[in-house]
């Protein structure tokens, strides 16, 4: 299964240009299997998207990237947002109390929005992401290295705010999960792999 971890949908991500309609139809184009949205401290598109993909038969799991005092974090499995402005670790904790996931977005974006050495200062996280369709090569591979460095699973997304951006990182997962559930499942029990995807082909798994 190839999922975009990273998507940011225009009801609640107000930068956005992506409707939930043109983002499934172009991760159906391509070649992805499910897609995450993930909107900047927000999950008010949940009980919409749960609806269309069971409409259109397509796996669209939502989760959130939430600010924290250190950076943000993508996490998925909780049921409502907490208050703003927690640390990394408060959020972490809030999250794995609900037996959720959370991945270090773009760690090492220059607009000082990630994670960066406090990666080694926190404790919980279920990975990072190492390919972000808006950090730069280096900052991609400086991901990846603290991500074996500290066994942590290595996730990709596009962290698309145009619908062209869909789908050019991803993850790959050993199966398919059609709930939310059952995709924190397969984190829990299994090592996925981020895969850089161009002309609608799988091109590289790292």
């Amino acid at each position: 299964m190839f999922v975009d971890m990273h998507l940011h949908e225009c009801t609640y991500s107000l930068d956005s240009k992506i409707s939930l309609e043109d983002m499934v139809l172009e991760a159906r184009q391509s070649g992805l299997d499910g897609i995450c949205i993930t909107d900047h401290d927000s999950m008010g598109l949940k009980n919409y998207a749960e609806r269309y993909a069971k409409e259109v038969d397509f796996p669209i799991f939502v989760g959130t990237e939430y600010l924290t005092l250190q950076g943000d974090i993508l996490a998925f499995g909780i049921d409502s947002l907490p208050v703003a402005n927690l640390s990394a670790q408060h959020f972490i904790d809030y999250v794995t109390h609900q037996n959720g996931i959370c991945f270090a977005a773009h760690p090492f974006r220059n607009n000082k929005r990630g994670l960066e050495e406090h990666l080694g200062k926190v404790t919980g996280l279920t990975g990072i992401e190492v390919l972000n369709g808006n950090s730069t090569i280096a900052e991609n591979r400086k991901a990846l290295e603290w991500c074996k460095e500290l066994n942590l699973h290595p996730v990709g997304g596009s962290d698309a705010h145009h619908v062209v951006q869909v789908g050019r990182y991803a993850t790959w997962l050993p199966t398919h999960a059609k709930s939310l559930k059952e995709f924190i499942a397969l984190f829990k029990n299994h090592t996925p792999k981020p895969a850089v995807l161009k002309g609608y082909e799988i091109i590289e798994i790292i």
